[in-house]
């Protein structure tokens, strides 16, 4: 005589449903709005795309993609980022170096340290937090970027 005994639960859904990907791309600074160094001027501002920012509020590190639009390789990149509120008004700015290996045409997630030490702030364009947070914008201008010597 075999006994079999069935043990079969309820499936566990370990999926969320209605998980949208936003392609959010971060705005470029113009050299002519008059808060940037002239010394801008002479690096190409098409040289590299930010997309895909991040930053929650509960998160220390600040996450984007990074797109090397040249034809050479890329060893870091040096960005300055301007943060503001949604009314426009400057929160801060800073200039970032960002060490990626970027092949021409390449694309990569890279994060940096967030400028929210106390985490009281989070992207406007990510999801909104539960605690009390204010929302911002980011935009970015390529100060610089190095190329590898050698292999």
């Amino acid at each position: 005589m075999t006994l079999c005994v069935s043990t079969m639960d309820a499936r566990t859904r370990t999926t969320r449903k209605n998980l949208r990907s936003v392609e959010v791309p971060v705005v470029a600074l113009e050299a002519s709005d008059g808060l940037l160094p002239d010394s801008l001027a002479e690096v190409d501002p098409g040289a590299v795309t930010l997309k895909g920012y991040s930053k929650r509020a509960s998160e220390s590190k600040e996450s984007f993609f990074v797109t090397n639009n040249t034809t050479h390789r890329m060893s870091a990149v040096r960005l300055l980022l301007r943060y503001t509120t949604m009314n426009g008004e400057m929160l801060t700015q800073r200039t970032v170096s960002v060490p990626v290996a970027l092949k021409p045409g390449e694309t990569k997630l890279v994060s940096i340290k967030s400028f929210d030490v106390q985490r009281l702030f989070y992207y406007y364009a990510g999801p909104q937090p539960r605690k009390s947070a204010t929302p911002f914008q980011v935009a970015f201008r390529l100060v610089g970027y190095d190329i590898p010597v050698g292999n």
